[in-house]
């Protein structure tokens, strides 16, 4: 655990301070409107509101994982016929790019930062070492995780709920390129119903693909919430930060709920 502090009590989370946090970014946020490669303007702007939320909360502890498909993409790539470990060990370099370059940008604004890699690249990141990773964050350094969990056929999400629970993080934040969680799908069905706040329970039931099986069974086995909102509008980050009500809430305390 990390020192010693507690997670607050589960449940949810709007006008909650949170501790510790883990931001899981798609490599595609990182693009923006460009589909591929990395969009500066966009990679500033973040850089820019994670400094000013790490000001306003006095030093949030923020794990950050990144996704590498802005670059490469593995599973798109085996699918085409190329070898599914290798094609995910190249979508986990893929990452690591991307780290480098949020971590340029965040030191650009003033920020300490340590990037760790679970595939080891000595020269450009440290490798990750849970304890050391848990040392950066109480020393309030944003630590970025690249290299997603450094075996083939796990996906970013299931790093970001891997590492939550390594970390002892209060929440994971997916920051996507969506507002929520819908019942349908909202561009086939436009009566879709956003949920302010969905049971991991009903979130099974209802088989909603909210993460990959794997990371939503970890969140599921360690209670860890998981809040999902669009990145591209400004301000929802800290927003999320300060606890209210954006986007779509996963847990596992009371019933689901749709915004009215």
């Amino acid at each position: 655990m990390a020192g010693t502090s507690v997670n607050p009590p589960s449940g949810k989370t709007e006008g909650r301070a949170f501790r510790r946090v883990v931001l899981k970014l798609s490599g595609e946020v990182l693009a923006g409107e460009d589909k591929q490669g990395i969009n500066v303007k966009i990679i500033r702007g973040l850089a820019e509101e994670i400094r000013e939320i790490h000001r306003e909360t006095g030093g949030i502890e923020m794990a950050i994982v990144i996704g590498g498909g802005n670059i490469f993409r593995g599973v798109s790539a085996a699918s085409d016929g190329m070898d599914r470990a290798i094609a995910d060990y190249m979508g986990m370099m893929a990452t690591v790019i991307n780290g480098l370059a949020l971590q340029d940008f965040l030191e650009k604004e003033g920020l300490v930062t340590r990037l760790q890699t679970a595939i080891e690249i000595k020269s450009v990141a440290e490798p990750f070492i849970r304890r050391k990773a848990i040392r950066h964050l109480e020393k309030k350094r944003i630590v970025i995780l690249a290299g997603g969990t450094g075996n083939p056929y796990f996906t970013t999400d299931t790093t970001a709920a891997l590492r939550a629970v390594e970390l002892d993080a209060d929440v994971i934040f997916k920051a996507t390129k969506v507002d929520g969680v819908y019942d349908s799908d909202p561009v086939k069905n436009p009566a879709a119903k956003r949920y302010r706040h969905l049971s991991f329970k009903d979130a099974l039931m209802k088989q909603l693909k909210v993460m990959d099986s794997t990371a939503f069974s970890l969140c599921l086995d360690n209670k860890m919430p998981i809040q999902v909102f669009d990145m591209g509008k400004e301000g929802n980050l800290k927003k999320a930060v300060q606890g209210h009500a954006i986007g779509t809430l996963i847990d596992a305390t009371g019933e689901s709920e749709f915004y009215e």
